[in-house]
């Protein structure tokens, strides 16, 4: 009988593409890895790895066990999700991947609702990075999270995972108003939030000469802007590489550059010394979990709770799974 716990480590390691990778996602040392994938060969009967410099391939037997792995994975996550339906009352730990503008704006709501209706469940929040929440569920780091996808930067399908739309944000380049100091060069417009640009690309190579501030490389907010930018026919100057959007405007509001930002990242009182134009593209905001957990009384009581808790002016533009 083939052991399940293995059948993931075969199943993250197709993912990852090395032993120090999985060991290190799994919180293993590389020697146990490899002992146990050797262990899993042998009750195969057949090689399913195969060496290629650093990197280990999966031989074809070992990319069918993957699928088959996935689907029994899924299975065990349907049968966890029908146990905790049975006993009935939700209780202990439910942990909760969310990017910051989302802790910030819905989440909190969310967990007020939640508490309110299962007292008993704990709710634990960790701030990640949509790009690391797939490998977080997947190692059962965590039970659901909220992941993003812009239109350039569209969500790739994760194996293992499952995602459900949950809204949608309008998309502005913030600039500093007409007169700001340091912008000098800069096109400047004066501060308040102006109606949709019907030619975004026009609106943002108004900015090829200007400096930029982005996210910091490897998130989706950076490779989005990188993306957009060079859409619209250049490659963006980068100055500042910033992930917290209140601190973006702050730089922007000094003249420090021009920045792309989502809705949720210029709620508050309008700063006169920022101009917002809104863009065409959108950012859409999905919860992810592992295949088969949809039916798992925390997870849906959780996202019960988080569709409630979004603000009327996104509710009306879905994101797309």
């Amino acid at each position: 009988m083939l052991d399940v716990r293995r059948l993931r480590l075969l199943r993250e390691l197709a993912r990852r593409g090395t032993i120090a990778a999985v060991a290190e996602a799994l919180s293993f040392s590389p020697s146990a890895v490899s002992q146990q994938l050797g262990v899993l060969e042998r009750e195969a009967g057949l090689p399913l790895l195969e060496r290629t410099g650093r990197r280990v391939r999966l031989t074809p037997a070992g990319q069918n066990l993957v699928r088959h792995a996935e689907a029994v994975l899924e299975r065990l996550e349907q049968a966890d999700a029908d146990l905790a339906e049975a006993r009935g009352g939700l209780a202990g730990a439910l942990r909760i991947g969310a990017f910051p503008t989302a802790s910030r704006a819905i989440v909190p709501a969310a967990l007020v609702a939640l508490a309110r209706r299962h007292p008993g469940l704990e709710p634990m929040v960790c701030e990640t990075d949509p790009a690391a929440v797939a490998h977080a569920l997947r190692a059962g780091d965590l039970d659901v999270a909220l992941v993003h996808a812009y239109d350039f930067v569209p969500a790739e399908r994760e194996p293992g995972l499952t995602t459900e739309p949950l809204y949608g944000e309008a998309m502005y380049l913030a600039e500093p108003a007409a007169g700001t100091p340091g912008t000098s060069g800069m096109p400047g417009t004066p501060g308040a939030p102006g109606a949709t640009a019907p030619d975004q690309d026009a609106v943002l190579r108004a900015h090829a000469g200007s400096p930029w501030i982005t996210a910091t490389p490897g998130t989706l907010c950076h490779a989005m802007t990188v993306r957009a930018c060079q859409a619209a026919g250049f490659t963006p100057r980068v100055r500042h590489q910033v992930d917290e959007f209140a601190t973006v405007l702050a730089l922007v509001a000094a003249g420090q550059g021009v920045a792309v930002v989502p809705q949720l990242g210029v709620t508050g009182p309008a700063d006169p010394s920022v101009h917002l134009t809104r863009l065409v593209m959108q950012r859409r905001t999905n919860l992810a979990f592992r295949s088969g957990a949809a039916a798992h009384p925390a997870v849906a009581a959780f996202g019960a709770a988080l569709r409630a808790a979004v603000p009327p002016d996104l509710a009306g533009s879905r994101a797309e799974a």
